[in-house]
């Protein structure tokens, strides 16, 4: 990959950008895209909120467990 060395005030302008932009030449036309970088420290992955619909199939499954089971079949898990 080719690298190119940009000076301290452009290099400002890109640190402060929070999307992707167009780098075009001083006649306007487009030379590039600049995506920047994004910091995931700073992210949360979180599941979708289930449905109406997959809340109700939920409802109707048979196989309900106490939470004593449950944790029964943790600790069993963990001996494995």
């Amino acid at each position: 990959m080719t690298q190119i060395i940009i000076d301290a005030t452009l290099s400002i302008r890109l640190q402060q950008l929070g999307q992707v932009a167009e780098l075009r030449d001083p006649s306007g036309r487009v030379v590039g895209k600049f995506v920047p970088l994004l910091d995931w420290s700073q992210w949360e992955v979180t599941p979708p909120e289930p449905t109406e619909e997959e809340l109700d199939e939920i409802e109707k499954g048979s196989e309900w467990r106490t939470s004593e089971e449950v944790l029964a079949r943790l600790k069993s898990l963990e001996s494995q």
